[in-house]
This record gives structure tokens, sequence and C-alpha cells, in this order.
């Protein structure tokens, strides 16, 4: 089960995380040094079955319902109803980087649009845009535990025409925009759901 810590080079803080497989699909949880927490779970498909993502001040409950996402998002006790066509969330941690290529599946050079719900800033904002992601091409590595092989995806945001590249090894983030591996306790799961 991988644990380590990403660095948010923006905010500066730093996100505990650990993630596995399951018997059902996949589970990512995390704790930023900020206090945002995030605990996302997948089904064997990679579909975002349920979020929770917890700000000091903003929660926001949801999941994929069929075509559409649907959550709740509230700075109280009591919440508003939302939902969206959209394949799943993104936001800033990672685990959603790693959740959405999941979902895709894309093989080498492949690409998708992917519809998609961002949640942004301690409030939460959500904003539905498209995606297009393409697996650039993957390259292997020798470590003391094998080899190792990393996937780049760019990214583009098809509202700005902004390319990001990503680059992950099984269920963990090696590099993205404002994203720095910092620590990590175990090696990457390489065979996922």
């Amino acid at each position: 089960m991988p644990a380590g810590t990403y660095l948010h080079l923006d905010e500066e803080s730093e996100e505990r995380f650990q993630c596995a497989p399951g018997p059902g699909g996949w589970r990512y949880t995390s704790l930023r040094s900020d206090g945002v927490r995030v605990d996302l779970v997948v089904d064997a498909r990679w579909r975002q079955i349920r979020l929770e993502l917890v700000t000091p001040t903003w929660w926001l409950r949801g999941g994929v319902t069929g075509p559409e996402v649907a959550w709740v998002r509230a700075a109280g006790e009591t919440g508003t109803e939302h939902t969206e066509r959209a394949a799943g969330f993104i936001s800033d941690s990672p685990g959603f980087l790693i959740a959405v290529a999941r979902f895709l599946d894309l093989g080498e050079d492949a690409e998708a649009d992917v519809r998609l719900v961002r949640l942004s800033g301690p409030s939460l904002s959500p904003l539905t845009a498209t995606w297009r992601w393409r697996r650039a091409g993957t390259s292997t590595y020798d470590t003391d535990t094998g080899p190792l092989p990393v996937s780049q995806y760019d990214v583009t945001d098809l509202s700005t025409g902004e390319i990001e590249t990503v680059h992950l090894a099984g269920d963990v983030v090696l590099a993205a925009p404002g994203i720095e591996l910092t620590a990590l306790e175990s090696p990457p799961n390489l065979t996922l759901p």
C-alpha cells in the first residue's frame, strides 16, 4: 500500500497520502497540512463512486451516478444538492489525476476528451469543463525493487488550450504541475483493478 507525501508548491502545503486497491476498486485518502482532507473511492472500472472533500470551512460529498455526478456542498450542516453530466471530479489532489487516468485506460499515443467537475479553492467551487488526455508514452526505469514503468500524459484544458504534463507510476503521481512527490514509503501498485 503506497503511502507518502506530496508538496503543493503554490500553497507550500504537504499532502500526506495513502492508497490501495481493494476487492471492488481503489481508495485514496489524504490529509494536507492546511487542513484539506480527501477520501476518494473508485470501483473496478475506475468510476468515482464516492468522494468526500473537506476544507477548514467547506465540505463536499458526491459520486458518479450513471452518466452524471451528483454532490452535496456546504459550509455548515445543510448542503445544496447538485448534478452535472460529467465523468467525475478533479481537484488539486494528485489522487484525482490517478483516478481519471485509470478511468480513461488509454493505450500508447491514444487520446480522449473527458468532461469533469473541477473543485477549486477553500470553498470547493465547482466548474464543469472538458479536458483532452493523451498518453504520450511510457518509459521504464530500473529500481532496487525491479523495473518501474512511468507513463506520461499530456492534459489539455480545452477551454484555454493550456497543456500540462503528468507522470504516473501505477497509483502514484511522480510529477505534475505544482506537485512534487517528496516521500514514498513503499512502491506504487503497478497491478491495479
